[in-house]
């Protein structure tokens, strides 16, 4: 506590008495001990951030005996490309030897690929997204891809690998 320091000497010559001056010691003791009691307490209280997980459904492996999967139609596909510097190429429908699809880009904001997903899944009410992630597409990307899949109700999207003539498609489009 507070504790006041008094000096009790003669003061030598005689006469006048002058006051002294106390000084004062505090002590921080308590203080410290209650500074750290409140530390302590808040830090167990508190509840810590809770890594969140995303959830991706996976399909389950096929047995012996069950039927081959129907083939995707290409009026009901809509292939996703993820390339380098955050772009994102897309286009409708299959990629095959005798069709060309007109490639278009955009970009992960509000009215980028989610306004384009969500114009897709007004017309056409079932489509199933193809994602295709480039060489240099970074791991953000493929992230941001599956949040957007999420936050529009895209129901049926598979994470595909991308082939050499999506790759060729993207250098040849010049966007």
């Amino acid at each position: 506590m507070a504790e006041i320091q008094q000096n009790n000497s003669g003061g030598g010559k005689g006469g006048k008495k002058r006051a002294k001056k106390m000084s004062t010691k505090i002590d921080m003791t308590p203080m410290v001990d209650l500074a750290f009691l409140l530390l302590t307490f808040f830090m167990l209280t508190t509840t810590f951030a809770k890594p969140s997980v995303m959830q991706i459904s996976m399909p389950v492996k096929p047995k012996p005996n069950d039927p081959e999967p129907l083939a995707l139609k290409a009026s009901e596909a809509f292939t996703v490309l993820l390339g380098e510097n955050n772009k994102v190429y897309y286009y409708e429908g299959l990629l095959d030897a005798t069709t060309k699809p007109e490639l278009k880009v955009t970009n992960y904001s509000d009215s980028g690929i989610r306004q384009v997903l969500l114009e897709r899944i007004n017309r056409a009410p079932k489509p199933t997204v193809l994602i295709k992630a480039a060489d240099k597409a970074n791991y953000k990307n493929m992230v941001d891809i599956l949040d957007e899949m999420t936050i529009t109700g895209q129901k049926k999207y598979a994470l595909v690998d991308i082939s050499k003539e999506d790759d060729a498609l993207i250098t040849s489009s010049g966007l």
